[in-house]
């Protein structure tokens, strides 16, 4: 382990960014921490049975960060969190931290989620969330970090403050460095790293400036030629899914019943299975599916989708956010979200003669997750833990231009 670079990974979820830093070979993995059970008992599998850690279930640490002095120090358990050691004798034992990743949850700076609050996410605990990050860098001074976040992170505000000000001052103030223009250099647009999605996140690379002088030039060249080089061809929905097995749709109503809507295909990949739909649903999906393919699509602006979902349903509908949409095959997906987990409508396969929208294995590689990557929990955990995490390929071209940078300024 000595050749390698110790890591903590914070707000960790199911390992999206562990599992790309995991891959380069580059990196030990000294401790992840997590409060929700699922994505803990996800990550702990993965860790075990992919890359041979066999202590996963003392590195992986199921607790709320905000309750940090007991994060720090070892924890006996109780109804809500598993016993623990404690980080810092996971530190102690590592000899040194390197790099601390991960992000906090971004529903308090999402866009959307503003939008929808009544009080523009004001009074979310989550916007002060990145304090706790905070704590943890100036605890274990690592040579850099690395802070994703949704894009909805460069206009949030709190009692008129803009948060991303409150985050460069907070590091400043423990002596770390962000780039100067966040909004220019550290918005990625992901699917430029081979990941089939239009997704775009902030990517704060930050460098402790004790021990790297002149940082904003060495930022730029990060984010300019370093991250960069990595970079792959845009990469469609078909090219991502279109080799899975066919589902095939049951619109007999003794099968529906029995709340069986698909024959399941047999195949040895796990979570390739649809959800329930009732019929109306599935004729929907079937519909507008062949509205895409056909010459003269009717169905692409959410005027006509809010209209088509009054007629179906018969309720006007409250948003045209989450509402029907056919995922192109010729084209990266729409942004695969969390909300995916409770939102059975917007993420129709784009195949009419499956009427159905994607299934957990499809979010997971539209996400870039290997195969063989398995999802402990529920189905609806399955694709909340999918549509939260960051996605590994764009993690692994991360964790090398980390590495780089690493190396280069050594």
């Amino acid at each position: 382990m000595n050749n390698k670079y110790n890591v903590i990974d914070l707000f960790a979820g199911c390992g999206g960014m562990t599992d790309g830093f995991m891959k380069t070979g580059k990196y030990n993995e000294v401790a992840a921490v997590e409060w929700l059970k699922p994505q803990v008992d996800t990550l702990r599998n993965r860790l075990e049975k992919k890359w041979e850690i066999t202590d996963s279930m003392r590195r992986v640490i199921h607790f709320d960060i905000q309750k940090n002095g007991q994060l720090y120090n070892e924890f006996l358990g109780d109804e809500d969190y598993s016993a623990h050691v404690g980080l810092d004798a996971l530190v102690e034992e590592s000899g040194e931290i390197d790099l601390i990743i991960g992000g906090p949850p971004c529903q308090a700076y999402s866009l959307v989620g503003r939008i929808k609050d009544e009080n523009g996410m004001q009074n979310d605990y989550r916007n002060f969330l990145f304090e706790h990050y905070l704590n943890i860098v100036e605890r274990y001074k690592p040579k850099a970090f690395v802070f994703e976040n949704v894009p909805g992170l460069l206009s949030a505000k709190v009692e008129g403050q803009n948060i991303l000000d409150l985050i460069r001052e907070g590091f400043a103030k423990r002596g770390y460095d962000i780039v100067a223009d966040v909004r220019k250099e550290a918005l990625i647009d992901i699917s430029e790293y081979g990941i089939p999605q239009n997704r775009k996140r902030v990517i704060l690379f930050g460098i402790n400036n004790q021990v790297y002088d002149d940082s904003q030039t060495k930022l730029l060249d990060f984010y300019n030629e370093i991250l960069t080089r990595y970079k792959e061809p845009i990469k469609t929905v078909k090219q991502a899914i279109g080799d899975l097995p066919f589902i095939s749709p049951l619109f007999d109503e003794e099968s529906h019943k029995k709340r069986k809507a698909y024959e399941t295909p047999e195949c040895d990949i796990t979570w390739h299975t649809a959800r329930y739909h009732n019929i109306r649903d599935m004729k929907t999906f079937k519909l507008l599916a062949e509205d895409l393919m056909s010459d003269a699509p009717q169905y692409l602006c959410s005027k006509k989708l809010c209209q088509l979902y009054k007629e179906q349903v018969g309720v006007e509908a409250t948003s045209s956010i989450h509402r029907y949409h056919v995922l192109a095959p010729d084209q990266p997906s729409t942004t695969i979200i969390a909300h995916l987990y409770k939102d059975g409508l917007r993420y129709i396969h784009y195949d009419p003669k499956q009427s159905r929208t994607i299934t957990v294995r499809e979010a997971a590689r539209l996400q870039s997750f290997d195969d063989d990557f398995e999802f402990i929990g529920a189905q609806t955990q399955a694709y909340q833990m999918i549509g939260n995490a960051v996605p590994p390929k764009f993690a692994e071209c991360l964790a090398k231009a980390v590495f780089d940078f690493l190396e280069k300024y050594k």
